[in-house]
């Protein structure tokens, strides 16, 4: 057993010198391994807050990354993907300080020569903006580099779905979950791929009903429906649940075809998976018979369920003697806006996102 101790700079209070202890458990060489690993995040601590204009943007980006920023999760995986870039690219060689406007407008001109789009242009520009203003305001640069200087054009702002778009994506949803329901495709094959026709079709209606974002339909529970009206109080950000991207809670009325599809698609899962089978509180689980428990909802796949992985995956079970249900799914209807008890501005129910639709 080694004990390693570092030092991590003086107190900002008492200027006192503040040390660390780690117990390490192996051989020696485990030890130095240890040493090495910490007093490297060690001298991270110490240089934070030192002006130091020599360092290179790629140093600067990696102290810029272990810092806490109190963003959300897909934005943290965000900005470690796009510094990686940048840490690799021959501009994070270069000082920070070096990194002028006219430096920057030529290296966007490079990359747009290389054939990146300008949203990926943008990006990039929006986390040396962060890195280099973080870097100005904890006085590790005594300058702003790029204090003035105009961000390239940004991407054209994402537009509600067509009316006639959203219907076609509605009535191909409703088609696959009635063929998945034929009589002589219900084998114990096809259970599985029935189960996810009927989410599939389900979330598509509520994107289209609500204007939900993608995050915030994976993080629904069956206690968010009360009645006709929804309550969206979560959201998933990189498989991780917390509070939608506003901060906010909102409620809003769903229409009735919307509202009576949720609950006979919740009655024909608990029939189903038996009533000797645990029902979790999430909406869309990858089974009906998945655990409530679950500390980290999958959002890429649009299931806040623990799902298994793939070679164990099991397929939506039924009782013995449990008949299946007959499927029902509701018509299309007409798309006309829709205000939520506790909104203050009608709502697109055919709409991608959650603002006004004219």
């Amino acid at each position: 057993m080694w004990q390693v101790r570092v030092a991590v700079g003086p107190d900002p209070v008492s200027g006192r010198s503040r040390y660390r202890s780690v117990t390490v458990h192996g051989d020696r060489e485990s030890a130095r391994a240890a040493r090495e690993r910490w007093a490297a995040k060690a001298e991270l601590v110490r240089s934070s807050g030192r002006t130091r204009p020599g360092i290179t943007l790629a140093d600067l980006l990696r102290e810029w990354l272990c810092a806490d920023h109190a963003c959300r999760p897909s934005t943290v995986a965000g900005y470690r993907s796009v510094a990686g870039f940048l840490t690799q690219d021959p501009v994070g060689k270069r000082r920070a300080v070096d990194l002028t406007p006219k430096v920057l407008t030529a290296a966007c001109a490079y990359w747009r020569s290389q054939g990146w789009p300008d949203p990926t242009v943008w990006a990039r520009m929006r986390v040396l903006r962060s890195a280099l203003g973080w870097a100005y305001t904890e006085r590790i640069l005594d300058v702003h580099p790029l204090d003035g200087m105009r961000s390239p054009p940004h991407a054209a702002g994402r537009m509600h779905a067509p009316v006639d778009q959203v219907r076609a994506i509605l009535a191909c949803a409703r088609q696959r979950a009635i063929d998945a329901a034929i009589p002589d495709r219900r084998r114990p094959s096809d259970r599985a791929a029935l189960h996810r026709a009927e989410q599939t079709l389900l979330l598509t209606r509520l994107a289209a009903d609500s204007g939900a974002r993608r995050g915030e339909l994976a993080a629904l529970q069956l206690s968010d429906l009360d009645g006709d009206i929804l309550t969206i109080a979560r959201a998933t950000s990189n498989e991780v649940v917390g509070p939608t991207k506003t901060g906010r809670i909102r409620r809003l009325t769903l229409g009735p075809t919307t509202a009576a599809l949720w609950r006979h698609t919740v009655t024909q899962w608990r029939q189903r998976a038996g009533e000797d089978q645990r029902f979790g509180p999430w909406l869309s689980p990858a089974a009906p018979t998945t655990p409530p428990a679950c500390p980290r909802p999958a959002s890429r796949t649009g299931s806040p369920n623990c799902a298994p992985t793939p070679a164990t995956r099991t397929s939506p079970s039924t009782a013995s003697g449990t008949p299946w249900p007959q499927p029902w799914y509701p018509k299309e209807t007409s798309c006309r806006p829709s205000t939520g008890s506790g909104t203050a501005t009608p709502l697109p129910r055919c709409g991608s996102t959650a603002t006004s639709c004219h």
